[in-house]
């Protein structure tokens, strides 16, 4: 068992996690990079209020992995868990982020990556 520690200050603490239903794709200097039928939508919210934008995460089977570097930045959520980064091959630094040993409520993300919109070309979601 490994739950989130957040929860227990901030129990109003939404984070919803579910099938994204459609196709997520993120472009990078003119190239598709993910490509995904399987992605994952996260939205975040305290006390009814949306607390960041929708967050694709996208399974590493349909990112072009070899586009990607890793880095040695690392971050931490009571909510999802320690973050690791990515940078985009040529591209700006830290522009993506795993969480590989999330905590048991967000399981869900698990072995999948996010973008940063501002780093990439777009991240575009469409039937």
């Amino acid at each position: 068992m490994n739950p989130a520690p957040g929860y227990r200050k901030h129990p109003g603490h939404r984070i919803e996690t579910k099938p994204a239903e459609e196709r997520v794709r993120v472009t990078f200097n003119g190239e598709v990079i993910a490509d995904t039928r399987d992605a994952i939508r996260m939205v975040e919210a305290m006390e009814g209020s949306t607390v960041a934008p929708v967050v694709y995460y996208i399974p590493r089977k349909d990112v072009k992995m070899d586009r990607l570097v890793r880095t040695t930045h690392r971050s931490y959520c009571p909510f999802k868990g320690h973050a690791s980064y990515y940078s985009l091959a040529g591209g700006p630094e830290n522009a993506v982020w795993s969480y590989e040993q999330p905590y048991d409520e967000m399981l869900a993300i698990k072995e999948h990556l996010a973008f940063y919109p501002d780093k990439v070309d777009a991240i575009t979601a469409a039937g």
